[in-house]
Parts: structure tokens; C-alpha cells; sequence
């Protein structure tokens, strides 16, 4: 891989480039999926291939190939170094790149038991047990496990001197119950909702989960909820979960935050911010228990790495603190923008797509509040759970979520459960409302690995540590 990194280089330069980069990547992934009695499908595959960047006449040039040949590597060189100088004949400036050391050094992630190496027949022995034991509650009709693996290696390298090998493994699990009731599909999932808990690990975070143990759990509540009450239509007090939160920050504090948004640079599909650059370190995002940060550094995180796809080392930054706007996720283009260092953000979602501003691990930090405590504090509210629905503007503005689960919260004590539970709201005046955080005790990072973004469309692996926390003055209801 570093021979043919070094020699993609050699042939832009050749070609005339007056900067370029260089990664091979190789992934191998796995799905495994038993829904309502059956193996639902097994599905794998591999992928290799070289994509390099490069900059000519001032213009950004990409091209990639999966033909890891000589021939084949320098002709994808010289056809970047060609769209480079198409695309200057249109340019208004040229690019500029904020300054980045040239690292050259290794990052690998934590992995004790490779997935891979793992028996199909003890994965699906898990997945089928973990299936049959939701199934034990009569009245849920349609239950699903699911299983995902993935591996990852990168070689990156550039005309400035950097080389960066990396290597990470990531797992993911879940188990989801449903009842039919009235025209009603009523869902209950565990560890979380889309696709459960994903981590970067290896099979011992599978086997952590314990599926098979939370799947009785798990069903009696999706039962549970068929005789729940509605969500009412009220303004109340609403305390999240922190998977909720986790989504929460991500679409209204993460999305709106990347700074290509900002610019007006990523307008495709949901893109561009109701943030300007200008609002750095004044704008009032939130109240002043809302403490926000990007930390690519974080174990175990789906969001971390060594160097993002620049070469620019992990960092952790604060994004927001004491509810006010103090930091942007970045790559050099866009930091150079604004006269900032990147904050190491640029990430392609594979060897044929060109690094994109992305989250990294985007973070609430926890305050100092016990659960337990913080319902005796709250008169009268909502306790919502699990994430089942978002909608959310292109700026990041205006948003509605539905949760799987909720129960009424009266003089401080959790009262009747609720189904459909959904509240609405206006990004700086809900984060405004925040009062209270819990502790650390009560702190997990959550993983994202459908973060859409970009055209053609890019998935990223993204993720959010996250504790209940508490909102005044919340709409919900909304959907009904």
C-alpha cells in the first residue's frame, strides 16, 4: 500500500501538480441479520482501491481506481491533475490549505477478538437465541437481530511528506420488538434504535451487550406499549435519554457546526447552517449548562481515528461552552477561510470519494445530575427513550423527534407509560431551555454509521457521548 501511494505521487507530480495526496483503503464488512423465526440474510464483502487529490492552476482535482497496477495508478494521477486544471478555468481564488504538520506514524484502534475470526455458526447461535427469547412474549408479532462488522486499513500519504498507516475494527448489535395493535406498529429496540449499539471494538462488545439477557425486557415493554397512553399535546418539561441526546446533538449541534456548511460550501440535500462564521465566540447557542465538544480522541468511539484524511492529527476542541458558540469541525480548505488551524474533520467515506467536513465524537458534556434525582426534581414532565423518528430543516433549525417510549412524570415520580412520546422545537431556543445534566455515571457514547452527507452521497461513522438531560418549556405532542 505505501509503494502505491508513493508512486500515485511521483506520477501527479510529474503531471504537473503542485500538491497532491494519496490513500489506499481496504474494507471488509459483514451483516448478518434472523428476523421472526428465520435467518433474514448474510451478507459480506471486500473492497480495495487508491483515490489521490491534487492541486493544479489552483483548482482541486480527484480521480480514483480500483486497479492497483502501475499503469492504472499513474493514469488516475494524471487525470486528477486534468480535472484540476479543467476546474481552474472556473475558479474565482485559489485554494488555499490551512498549515498542517507532515506527520509520518501509525494509529491502530482497539480490537481484542477480531470479528472475523469469530464462527458464522456462533454469531448466528447468538443472533437466533437472542431472537427466539423476544419471541417468548406472545404479543409481539415481528422481532429482528442484527449483527455488523467492519475493518478497516488506510494508507495516506502526501507531496509534503506525510505517511500515515491506520487500522480500526468496528462492531454492531441490536435486537428490536414489535407488536401490532389497532393499526399500530409499536416498536421497543435495544441498545438503540436503527441498527442498536455500534462501537469501534471488536467481538468482546458484542458479547457485552448481552442480547439475549435484555431481550425479555425489551419485549415486555414493546407489549407494555400497547395499552400505553398517547403523548399529550401540552408544553411541559421533557427529559431525554442519552441515545435521544445523542441525535439530538448531532443533528441540531454537529450538522449546523461543520464548517463547509457554514460557508455555504455543502448545500446538497440537507445541508447549509443557520450559523455564521462571524458568530464564533459570541453567538448564545444554548444555556450555560450546554458544554459541547468534538473529540476524535475518544476510546472505543466510532468518531475516532490517529489523523483524519488530510493527515491532520485528532484533537479534541470545544464546539460549544457554557451555551455559547465557541469552535467549528474543519478541514484545511475551509479553516483557511477563516484564518483558523483545521480541526482535523476531513473524512472520506472510502477510497473513491473525496474527505468531506464530518463529525467526529461531537459530545455533550455530562453535568452533575443523578438521574433518579433529577425526576424527583421535575414536577410535571415527560421521560422520553430511544430515538424511533427525525425531521429536522436544511438549516438545522426547526426539528420534530419521536421517541420509541416514554411514561408521565408527576410530583417528581415516573407515573403511566406512554407510546408514540414526540416533541418539537427551535435549535437556540430549546438548547436555551436545557437546566440540567446528568452525570458521568450516567455518560455512554453512542455510534452513528448512517450519517448521510454530500453528493454523490457519502455515509459516515460518526458518534455522540451523551447523559439524560432536562428541557423546560418543550412542545410535545406534535404529531398527533
Amino acid at each position: 500500500m505505501r509503494d502505491i501511494v508513493a508512486a500515485a505521487l511521483d506520477a501527479a507530480e510529474v503531471a504537473g501538480a503542485a500538491y497532491a495526496e494519496a490513500r489506499v483503503v481496504s474494507e471488509r464488512s459483514e451483516r448478518i441479520s434472523v428476523r421472526t423465526g428465520r435467518v433474514d440474510g448474510i451478507a459480506s464483502s471486500e473492497t480495495l482501491g487508491l483515490g489521490i487529490r491534487v492541486i493544479a492552476d489552483g483548482a482541486w482535482g480527484f480521480a480514483a481506481t480500483s486497479d492497483l497496477g502501475a499503469g492504472a495508478v499513474a493514469a488516475a494521477a494524471r487525470e486528477a491533475v486534468w480535472l484540476a486544471r479543467a476546474a481552474a478555468r472556473t475558479w474565482q481564488a485559489p485554494v488555499r490549505l490551512a498549515d498542517s504538520p507532515a506527520v509520518r506514524d501509525e494509529w491502530h484502534g482497539r480490537c481484542e477478538v477480531d470479528p472475523f475470526s469469530v464462527a458464522l455458526d456462533d454469531k448466528l447461535a447468538l443472533l437466533i437465541a437472542a431472537e427466539e427469547a423476544l419471541r417468548a412474549e406472545p404479543s409481539v408479532r415481528v422481532t429482528e437481530a442484527s449483527l455488523d462488522a467492519l475493518s478497516v486499513r488506510k494508507v495516506f500519504a502526501s507531496t509534503a511528506g506525510a505517511l500515515i498507516e491506520q487500522s480500526h475494527t468496528e462492531v454492531g448489535a441490536g435486537i428490536v420488538a414489535r407488536v401490532v395493535t389497532d393499526g399500530e406498529v409499536l416498536t421497543r429496540s435495544y441498545p438503540n434504535s436503527h441498527g442498536g449499539q455500534h462501537v469501534q471494538a471488536g467481538w468482546e462488545a458484542v458479547l457485552a451487550m448481552d442480547l439475549v439477557g435484555n431481550a425479555p425486557r425489551v419485549a415486555e415493554q414493546a407489549a407494555a406499549l400497547a395499552h400505553a397512553i398517547p403523548c399529550p399535546s401540552d408544553t411541559t418539561t421533557v427529559i431525554l435519554d442519552g441515545s435521544q441526546m445523542a441525535l439530538q446533538v448531532h443533528e441540531s449541534i454537529g450538522h449546523p457546526t461543520e464548517l463547509d456548511r457554514v460557508l455555504g460550501d455543502e448545500a446538497a440535500f440537507a445541508g447549509t447552517s443557520w450559523v455564521r462564521a462571524a458568530d464564533l465566540g459570541t453567538l448564545r447557542y444554548g444555556s450555560e449548562h450546554v458544554n459541547v465538544v468534538a473529540d476524535a480522541t475518544t476510546p472505543g468511539s466510532l468518531g475516532s481515528f490517529g489523523y483524519d484524511d488530510e493527515g491532520v492529527p485528532a484533537q479534541r476542541f470545544d464546539v460549544v461552552r457554557e451555551g455559547v458558540l465557541a469552535g467549528f469541525l474543519s478541514s484545511r480548505e475551509s479553516a483557511a477561510a477563516i484564518g483558523r488551524a483545521s480541526t482535523g474533520c476531513a473524512r472520506a467515506s472510502g477510497w473513491n470519494r473525496i474527505p468531506l467536513v464530518r463529525m467526529t465524537t461531537v459530545s455533550l458534556e455530562p453535568g452533575a445530575w443523578d438521574l433518579d434525582a433529577l425526576i424527583a426534581d421535575t414536577d410535571d414532565g415527560i421521560l422520553m427513550e430511544t430515538n424511533s423518528s427525525w425531521s429536522i430543516d436544511d438549516k438545522r433549525l426547526n426539528f420534530q423527534f419521536a421517541c420509541e417510549i416514554g411514561w408521565e412524570i408527576k410530583g417528581g415520580k415516573l407515573g403511566r407509560m406512554i407510546k408514540n412520546p414526540n416533541y418539537t422545537g427551535i435549535t437556540p431556543q430549546f438548547w436555551a431551555s436545557c437546566d440540567a445534566v446528568c452525570s458521568a455515571a450516567h455518560w455512554q457514547v453512542w455510534g452513528v454509521p448512517n450519517c448521510g452527507k454530500g453528493e454523490p452521497m457519502q455515509v459516515a461513522h460518526v458518534a455522540h457521548g451523551a447523559a439524560p438531560a432536562r428541557f423546560r418549556n418543550v412542545q410535545v405532542g406534535v404529531a398527533r
